[in-house]
């Protein structure tokens, strides 16, 4: 079977600003940063209840929810609560997890390896003295759960 349509990819450009003045001074930044070769995007729209489960997988095969880490160049996770917040719950390839709180109206961005998306990119440990280990693992998957009540979720994911 052959494509009807070659993707050239796209690119996703991204801008960060922040605007602030204290006593009449600018304090304000703008960081612009450009991302090549995009051929797919989700923009979608999750209810996350007070269980934790899995909104997002990465892996070497492509399936419901879930993305090639290597190809994975972008990821934003807003909430969009005026009240609750998330856990969210980072795993690697080792089993490695971070949790991070995303408040209510809040987004968390996490963009990919140049180079390789997704895969060896975090680490984590309890002890501080093992903090020098740099063995960065794959992102394997991403779990959330709200603290009281049910919350909104969007995840938007840019892949080559």
């Amino acid at each position: 079977m052959t494509r009807l349509t070659k993707f050239n990819g796209a690119t996703l450009t991204l801008t960060i600003t922040e605007d602030i003045t204290i006593d009449e001074r600018d304090y304000g930044g703008k960081q612009t940063f450009a991302i090549t070769g995009v051929n797919d995007v989700t923009r979608r729209l999750v209810t996350v209840t007070t269980t934790e489960a899995t909104i997002l997988t990465f892996s070497s095969a492509i399936g419901p929810g879930a993305y090639i880490a290597a190809d994975v160049m972008y990821l934003r996770l807003s909430n969009l609560d005026d009240t609750n917040f998330i856990t969210l719950t980072f795993r690697n390839q080792d089993n490695d997890e971070v949790a991070i709180k995303l408040d209510s109206g809040k987004s968390l961005i996490l963009c990919g390896d140049n180079s390789g998306g997704m895969v060896d990119i975090f680490n984590a440990t309890q002890d501080a003295d093992v903090a020098s280990d740099t063995d960065l693992g794959d992102l394997t998957n991403i779990q959330a759960d709200a603290n009281s009540a049910s919350v909104d979720l969007e995840i938007y994911v840019a892949s080559k």
